[in-house]
């Protein structure tokens, strides 16, 4: 069961970031070039340190796997992936279509419905 999560979508349109710890839900949303990575995995590593995130294997990250712009998408699983390697979390995605309104709630449904995968082989791009 998922508890504690790092969603992350940088789909070219409405990048955010959303972090749920315990019982709190943070969005920080993105009006950067989404091609500078270095920027966006800074901005994510200072967003879960002020907001004293346990990332360990009890911990989710969720990518948005699109469709979106190919640079976007591609940044955010390779984030995911990063972390995944680095600090033990679980990995997911979900479709854009899935989640229609950034809440906690619609994420909590996205995740109770099953629309979320762990095999993540499968991004959709447009160009």
């Amino acid at each position: 069961m998922i508890k504690d999560f790092l969603i992350i979508s940088f789909t070219g349109k409405n990048n955010f970031i959303g972090l749920k710890i315990n019982s709190n839900f943070f969005i920080k949303r993105f009006q950067t070039n989404i091609k500078d990575n270095k920027l966006i995995v800074n901005n994510i590593l200072q967003f879960t340190k002020q907001k004293k995130a346990k990332i360990d294997k009890n911990f989710s990250v969720i990518v948005n796997l699109g469709p979106g712009s190919f640079s976007g998408v591609r940044i955010s699983l390779a984030i995911g992936k990063g972390i995944e390697i680095s600090k033990g979390a679980n990995l997911y995605g979900y479709k854009n279509v899935n989640l229609r309104e950034l809440n906690r709630k619609n994420i909590e449904l996205l995740i109770m419905k099953n629309l979320i995968e762990k095999s993540l082989i499968k991004p959709v791009y447009i160009s």
